[in-house]
């Protein structure tokens, strides 16, 4: 199951507000904690009970818990890849890896009897993993992980993304990206002008990034980077299809029963005989073939255009299309409204055969 997560960084924030968030992400289904633990500065006990405190907290509201970890905790600690204990006595289900050992230390770790699991870095294109893969470790505890950053324009293009992602999925491995909050603050660094894995996320809406993300068919998981992020993005991420792609639509004119039901009702998928001019719904013709679809709004097509042939058409009265190009209209199709512009990536985005639905935006007609 896809999960949502959130960052949670114990030196920059108080526990009381630390707590406060993760029970308000619970409250919004989310289910999966990024945290770190790179510095050892002052009381190492004190470091050690405040870190427990926090992820005990967490448990109560049933989240994953991974914990970042720099190579120097296992030396100012005392940890060898062996001997894992330190991470369980935290109640961490996880530790990724900052920077990684030469292969099969990293596969001995995945056989530690606490069932840690053992995140690994999606972010770079190496035979890192498939070295790890040849010293033959518990698959079923590796993770991946993309890293964030927090500097503009140094965040992954899309088809190093893409091919990080897939060099873990080939094996089965759960990977997980990050995406940043517009209302959040600060992260673990002194720079933060946004924490997201993807460079081209940076400024877009936090749930068009999740969106994305989930729509690769790579991501398993979408956490949020940054602190604190607000109620009104948790809800808006709580709210999105983590397996189907759904469009946001606003209305462009005044629309009857039939093609709101058409539009806003119906499941649809891009026709397996696909063509360059549209996404193709021909389903809701079929469905919707003895009712009257009148002629309204039939000016020129643009791109990102909702379409539905109207009566004119005859047999194909009811199909519903998404422009991928500008065309002429001869009449037969209602432009009944527009795929909004964040949106609009994802439809050349859509497959012969794919689902999707439509989401009408309550911002009445354009």
């Amino acid at each position: 199951m896809r999960k949502l997560g959130i960052s949670v960084y114990p030196e920059h924030a108080s526990l009381e507000d630390n707590k406060k968030y993760i029970k308000l992400a619970a409250k919004y289904g989310f289910s999966r904690i990024f945290t770190c633990l790179l510095s050892v500065e002052g009381d190492k006990e004190k470091i050690k009970q405040d870190f427990k405190e926090m992820v005990a907290y967490a448990k109560k509201y049933n989240f994953e818990v991974i914990a970042d970890v720099a190579p120097n905790i296992f030396h100012e600690f005392g940890i060898t890849y062996d001997d894992l204990s330190f991470f369980y006595e935290m109640g961490v289900d996880g530790i990724r890896l900052d920077e990684g050992f030469s292969g099969n230390e990293e596969s001995l770790m995945t056989f530690n009897p606490y069932n840690i699991m053992i995140e690994l870095n999606s972010s770079q294109v190496t035979g890192y993993l498939d070295n790890i893969i040849s010293y033959h470790p518990d698959k079923h505890m590796l993770l991946g992980c993309h890293n964030f950053y927090p500097k503009k324009r140094s965040g992954l293009s899309r088809e190093q993304f893409i091919n990080g992602s897939k060099q873990f999925k080939k094996h089965g491995i759960r990977v997980a990206a990050f995406i940043t909050s517009s209302d959040a603050t600060f992260g673990p660094w002194p720079v933060s002008e946004g924490l997201c894995s993807l460079e081209e996320h940076r400024y877009l809406s936090i749930d068009v990034q999740a969106k994305d993300l989930f729509y690769t068919n790579l991501v398993d998981d979408v956490i949020i980077a940054n602190c604190f992020a607000s109620e009104e993005e948790l809800k808006r991420l709580s709210e999105i299809d983590r397996g189907l792609v759904v469009l946001d639509v606003e209305l462009e004119t005044s629309i009857n029963e039939t093609e709101e039901k058409i539009a806003f009702e119906e499941l649809h998928f891009f026709r397996g005989d696909r063509c360059d001019y549209t996404v193709r719904s021909t389903l809701p013709r079929v469905k919707y073939k003895s009712f009257e679809i009148n002629p309204n709004n039939t000016r020129s097509v643009k791109r990102g255009d909702v379409l539905i042939e109207n009566s004119k058409y005859l047999r194909y009265k009811g199909e519903l299309h998404i422009a991928l190009r500008d065309f002429d209209n001869d009449g037969n199709t209602n432009v009944i409204g527009r795929v909004t512009d964040e949106n609009m990536r994802f439809i050349d985005q859509i497959q012969a055969w794919q689902k999707f639905r439509l989401k009408k935006l309550d911002r009445g007609v354009l």
